[in-house]
């Protein structure tokens, strides 16, 4: 396309926004309340993402062994731990260290079980990371019927509860996010169809005088463009601004919080991106499927 006629589409794409500004401000309006939406779910779910990972990463089995099992039956159950396909590491903690642990966890209070560390009643531990935490129940069951294990623990309620949770918001964010779209699109397409029936006669003569398909799709094309583009303008400033206060305040009240939120950059150029890009797609579909349903070409 040679960049004179580019900038001719330019021109009428712009032209089309302004005869049909009230119907044209609908749809930007429209394009923004769905784009600001769609970054105030895409952050939540991002970042819900990024937090399940910290705690998936803290899921762990916890294989107590036999009082009585000397080292050579310890390496022997590491060894078939190790062997299980879904299993990604497994590390040993001494009876002391457990101790220990327990003692530093209760602070203060911890000192009363300073008088067990000459006879530790507590087990030797396996502590066993799975490749997928989601396969950390499988695996749990899995351990309790080897030989010299004791117990199992893996907090089955804490993790099957967190993987629904995890599922249900990814599926009820994205059901919204395609909704919103769909209606977004649905108004521009509105908007592109009231300027093609007001030009009817216009399109009519180009057609008449040799105007190519494209010739006379490019304008509504750019027009939609247009409105997705201004359209997202303003989720993108939210977006930025507004993510950066909510870190700023989060990490500053909270310092000491077990889980972390996404570092603000590359986070709010990378939804900055994703916005534009579907305020474009958004654009470009609305008007090309009113073209395609109602310009006869």
């Amino acid at each position: 396309m040679k960049l004179k006629t580019f900038g001719r589409h330019g021109k009428e794409g712009v032209k089309n926004i302004t005869r049909n500004r009230w119907m044209s401000l609908a749809s930007i309006s429209a394009v923004t309340v769905t784009l600001l939406l769609v970054g105030v779910f895409a952050a939540l779910l991002l970042n819900l993402n990024y937090i399940g990972s910290q705690i998936e990463e803290n899921v762990e089995v916890r294989v107590f062994m036999d009082l009585t099992l000397e080292e050579p039956g310890q390496n022997e159950l590491k060894d078939k731990l190790q062997n299980i396909p879904e299993v990604d590491t497994v590390t040993f903690q001494s009876k002391e260290e457990g101790l220990e642990k327990l003692i530093d966890s209760l602070g203060e209070e911890g000192e009363v079980f300073e008088s067990l560390k000459d006879e530790n009643p507590l087990n030797d531990v396996y502590i066993v990371k799975t490749k997928n935490p989601e396969d950390t129940i499988q695996v749990a069951q899995s351990i309790k019927s080897f030989e010299n294990v004791e117990k199992v623990e893996y907090a089955k309620e804490t993790v099957q509860r967190l993987f629904n949770v995890m599922d249900l918001a990814r599926n009820i964010g994205l059901a919204i996010i395609a909704g919103l779209l769909f209606t977004a699109m649905f108004l521009i397409a509105n908007t592109i169809r009231i300027t093609i029936v007001a030009r009817r006669k216009e399109i009519g003569i180009m057609k008449m005088v040799g105007a190519t398909n494209w010739f006379i799709r490019w304008p509504f094309l750019v027009e939609g463009i247009l409105i997705g583009m201004l359209g997202a303008a303003i989720p993108i400033a939210v977006v930025v601004f507004g993510y950066r206060y909510l870190f700023q305040e989060v990490t500053t009240r909270y310092p000491t919080l077990f889980v972390e939120l996404l570092p603000v950059y590359p986070f709010v150029w990378k939804v900055s991106i994703l916005l534009i890009l579907m305020g474009v797609i958004i654009g470009l579909w609305g008007s090309f499927t009113s073209i395609r349903k109602y310009l006869k070409v």
